[in-house]
């Protein structure tokens, strides 16, 4: 199984934490030069250390906020420039928990800019490189929520399914270069944005941390929240030459907990 990734590029964002942290170490693992993708430089630079290094890996990060997509858009045409990319890790924090029918129009209208309109412009960027290199692996990290949506992620549901949509599209379209486009649907994962997800369902029913974590393992057949690294490695594997042939998909990756297919 060929699972060598030396000599490409991979581009990571979210990188200082949980999954795109994970996934950055995973790909790195396998030899790929790394580009870490967040907005805090202080971070990035920690992170930038403690990636696993051969003598002939070369990494390096960009400090972009997805909250400003024309930025994202400027900072990745440049990067482009000179610098062929050959795998894109999509990942940015989600949207805040809540009932949809209790969200603000702008917050549909901000997480379509960070989520997938700040996508569609990476995409755009570093797709030129991966047609010439006749190379390419654009992975997704969206939620299980495309294939049954959550309860008080209003937001996030959508914007999710649109997301999943728009690469589902891009995967017909793509093909034919060797691009293959494919999206992780992490479950219950012990990130920052589960312990805030917790702490918050905590508060609006009155149970405690614990009683609500233990709802939420109950749920899952594994019998446990997931790792960061769990799903880094599933990240990785998409990105190999292994899986070539693997594209406009789905992949849960849950413990079991999503009831359908």
């Amino acid at each position: 199984m060929d699972l060598n990734l030396s000599g490409k590029r991979a581009v990571v964002c979210g990188a200082t934490q949980g999954i795109g942290k994970a996934a950055a170490e995973e790909l790195a693992k396998l030899g790929a030069n790394i580009t870490l993708v967040a907005r805090d430089e202080g971070k990035l630079k920690a992170v930038l250390d403690e990636l696993p290094k051969s003598a002939n890996q070369k990494h390096d990060y960009l400090v972009v906020d997805f909250n400003m997509p024309e930025d994202v858009k400027l900072t990745a045409d440049i990067y482009s420039q000179n610098n062929p990319v050959h795998v894109l890790v999509n990942n940015t924090g989600g949207p805040p928990a809540g009932p949809a029918i209790d969200a603000r129009t702008f917050e549909f209208l901000n997480a379509f800019q960070a989520h997938l309109i700040c996508n569609q412009y990476l995409v755009q960027a570093f797709v030129p490189s991966m047609k010439k290199a006749k190379y390419g692996r654009i992975i997704n990290v969206i939620s299980t929520s495309v294939k049954a949506p959550i309860k008080g992620l209003g937001v996030s549901n959508t914007i999710r399914g649109a997301v999943a949509n728009w690469a589902k599209t891009l995967s017909f379209e793509l093909a034919q270069f060797g691009i293959t486009v494919n999206n992780v649907l992490p479950g219950a994962t012990m990130t920052g944005r589960l312990e805030s997800i917790i702490k918050g369902k905590s508060k609006a029913s009155g149970k405690s941390v614990d009683e609500v974590t233990k709802e939420m393992v109950d749920e899952i057949p594994a019998g446990r929240i997931g790792e960061p690294y769990e799903v880094g490695a599933a990240i990785a594997f998409l990105a190999t030459p292994a899986a070539a042939y693997i594209n406009g998909i789905n992949v849960p990756v849950d413990g079991g907990r999503t009831g359908n297919l």
